[in-house]
């Protein structure tokens, strides 16, 4: 099946993983990326294509994505949901381990460290997982040799020659580097760095370099897979205007193996009424992790269902509060990716809608020669490049941007008359108030009523059709900087077609 550029411009520029869906919405490929919407399109504008991609390409009907907060998420993610899913298209993948994990034994009076797959050692703490094995083996040596951190279970002679209390202190320090907290000891090991390098120990120094890295990996965290096995939901919503975006992550035996999505009119009660409605077809899991109180006798109602204790959670900081920002992460990028922009454009300027689809002119010439203009369209507020047009302009004119500006607006929009294209919310025109009254003409003329605006260079400033002033944003004005973003994209597109013109001629 095509997937429509529409879609495409839907997913998210941001670390996570995709999820391709048959038309049965089976998951057939599970993939991950560092930016998820131009891994995905890679797949539909590349050629050449082995056979087995062809006929995944074939097979995808529907694209599902879960954005995560950095490309560690992502890889844990990805193994984790092939495992799932076992998807047919991930054959290679399918015998792939667990990542493993820094296992500290807790139960006995001198804790110690092992290495763990899959979390089968016990009730001890598990540290990880650990994508890179080469950093784990670093870290198990830095906590060995620097911390003196045993390695295994310690025989009853060994136990008599160390101090319980001091040894528990070191443990102490162990645990908050396993944790993340590893700057000030970051800091120690690059300075006996830069004194190795200084005796010339570079060999030393190297090892060092590789304690470091091994350290700042850590600081890198995640929540894709968490420390401890349970069972939850969590919960988070983003209202806009009368309607709530909502989706729910579920996490089993402490992974994260899925999204629901669901958009309600908005009431007072909404998120009490979703609960009760949601699992009133859905098994209810040990614990629900929601933003924000609810009546306590949701809880018991819950708890009445499931014959067992239900815990409604409201975090306010640890690793459950860093799942409900994860799922507000994916709420922002699957609903209103690119939105945020628009909002503040539409909010600044007045504008009767939401602008999804803008289009931006620009006019190039060279001293007067040459004059060639360009047009980029820009959907949901990022460029949507398969719709980019150029124009030669026809008219015999020199240095005249207005009547180029006026016969390239005519000449796209009388397109729109015919209904060969759909209209755009808003037109951008580069320039003053000259040009946006040669496009406004053109309009008018091709007899098809749809806003524009003008951006002049100088002073950034908005000239609309309305105002006598034109109006002049705060710098950091979201909706500004996307005008901005567009107009320059527009000059740097027209540019390119003027210098590419130029350049057969001068061959010719």
């Amino acid at each position: 099946m095509k997937i429509s550029k529409e879609e495409l411009h839907k997913l998210p520029l941001v670390p996570g993983c995709y999820l391709f869906r048959n038309k049965e919405g089976e998951v057939i490929y599970v993939g991950k990326a560092k930016q998820i919407r131009k891994r995905v399109s890679n797949y539909f504008r590349e050629s050449g294509h082995d056979t087995k991609t062809a006929l995944l390409i074939e097979n995808i009907h529907t694209i599902d994505f879960i954005a995560t907060n950095n490309e560690v998420e992502a890889l844990l993610l990805e193994n984790n949901l092939i495992k799932k899913h076992y998807p047919k298209y991930n054959i290679d993948l399918k015998d792939s381990r667990a990542y493993s994990y820094i296992y500290l034994a807790t139960d006995s009076s001198l804790p110690f460290i092992t290495v763990d797959r899959g979390k089968t050692s016990g009730a001890g703490e598990y540290y990880g997982p650990f994508v890179s094995g080469a950093y784990r083996k670093t870290i198990m040596e830095v906590l060995s040799r620097t911390f003196r951190i045993l390695t295994k279970n310690p025989s009853p002679r060994m136990k008599k020659l160390i101090d319980p209390t001091e040894y528990n202190g070191r443990v102490s320090k162990a645990r908050r580097i396993l944790r993340g907290e590893v700057d000030k000891l970051i800091q120690e090991l690059e300075s006996e760095r830069g004194e190795a390098s200084k005796k010339t120990y570079y060999e030393y120094a190297q090892t060092l370099t590789r304690q470091i890295e091994a350290l700042e990996s850590l600081k890198e965290k995640q929540v894709v897979e968490l420390t401890r096995a349970f069972d939850a939901h969590i919960i988070n919503y983003v209202k806009s205007g009368d309607e709530v975006y909502i989706l729910v992550f579920t996490i089993r035996a402490g992974i994260l193996e899925g999204k629901q999505e669901y958009i309600l009119e908005y009431n007072p009660g909404f998120l009490e009424e979703f609960m009760l409605r949601y699992y009133d077809t859905t098994p209810i899991p040990q614990e629900i992790i929601i933003p924000e109180r609810v009546d306590e006798a949701i809880e018991q109602y819950l708890t009445g269902i499931k014959k067992k204790k239900v815990s409604i959670i409201v975090p306010q900081k640890g690793e459950k509060k860093e799942l409900l920002d994860l799922v507000l992460l994916n709420v922002q990028n699957t609903f209103f990716y690119g939105r945020e922009r628009l909002g503040a454009l539409k909010d600044a300027l007045k504008l009767p809608k939401l602008p999804i689809v803008m289009e931006c002119f620009d006019i190039s010439h060279l001293s007067g020669t040459g004059t060639v203009a360009s047009m980029v369209q820009f959907r949901e507020g990022v460029p949507d490049k398969e719709n980019y047009r150029k124009f030669k302009i026809r008219a015999p004119i020199e240095n005249d941007d207005y009547t180029a500006m006026n016969e390239v607006i005519a000449r796209r929009y009388i397109r729109v008359k015919r209904g060969e294209i759909k209209a755009p919310d808003l037109i951008i025109v580069d320039g003053g108030r000259g040009q946006l009254n040669a496009a406004r003409e053109a309009l008018k003329n091709t007899g098809v009523e749809i806003p524009v605006i003008s951006l002049a260079k100088r002073e950034e400033e908005v000239y609309m059709p309305e105002e006598s002033e034109p109006i002049r944003l705060p710098k950091n004005n979201r909706g500004l900087q996307l005008l901005q973003a567009i107009r320059d994209e527009a000059h740097r597109f027209a540019i390119g077609y003027q210098k590419l013109l130029r350049q057969k001629n001068l061959t010719k």
